[in-house]
């Protein structure tokens, strides 16, 4: 059994502003920078290996946290919000020819227009996850960090979701073969002593 901890990004300019990121290269904002900074992975994860996306926000998040450069794949990377990517979530929700969702309506073949479905995130998410020998800390994203914990929880997209992804938190999940768990229990990051 090996043990998958979950790592969302820090704040960007887009999230602030509620814009859709995707896979936008969108960097950290000087303030997340700042808090990041500031925090460290607990132990034992702080010598756990150490993944990311791609994306800057997610490297550059995993480096501040722990003082390495993680190893990137790009599995990781955001999904694809196609057509939507850049515009503010507000906007789509108040356009009434938008076919907008909440995510517990969903499903997982929903798809913003030319975008990617939690199932394609899937798809491309559990080879990765499959092939780890060792517990792993992934540096990662609101939507595949939602799609790993649904097949994880069983969740389908339809209904409230089981779990709150929030920032400066390890979601750790365990994988025995095809058998997985999100664990309960939240870890937060720690503060830098002086």
């Amino acid at each position: 059994m090996i043990r998958l901890a979950l790592l969302r990004h820090g704040h960007t300019s887009w999230n602030r502003a509620g814009r859709v990121q995707g896979r936008s290269d969108i960097p950290l904002d000087a303030a997340a920078v700042v808090e990041l900074g500031a925090q460290r992975l607990p132990a034992p994860w702080d010598h756990a290996e150490l993944w990311s996306s791609p994306l800057e926000r997610a490297s550059h998040t995993a480096a501040l946290v722990s003082g390495r450069n993680p190893r990137k794949d790009d599995a990781l990377i955001e999904m694809n919000w196609g057509d939507w990517e850049g515009r503010l979530a507000q906007d789509l929700r108040d356009d009434h020819t938008c076919d907008h969702r909440d995510i517990e309506h969903w499903g997982w073949e929903y798809a913003p227009p030319n975008g990617e479905a939690p199932a394609a995130l899937r798809a491309r998410l559990l080879p990765w996850a499959q092939a780890l020998k060792h517990d792993v800390v992934a540096v990662c994203h609101i939507g595949v960090m939602r799609v790993l914990m649904a097949h994880a929880t069983g969740w389908n997209f339809d209904g409230p979701a089981p779990f709150t992804v929030k920032r400066n938190r390890l979601f750790i999940i365990e994988i025995d073969g095809h058998d997985w768990r999100l664990l309960p229990d939240q870890i937060r990051l720690e503060p830098v002593l002086p």
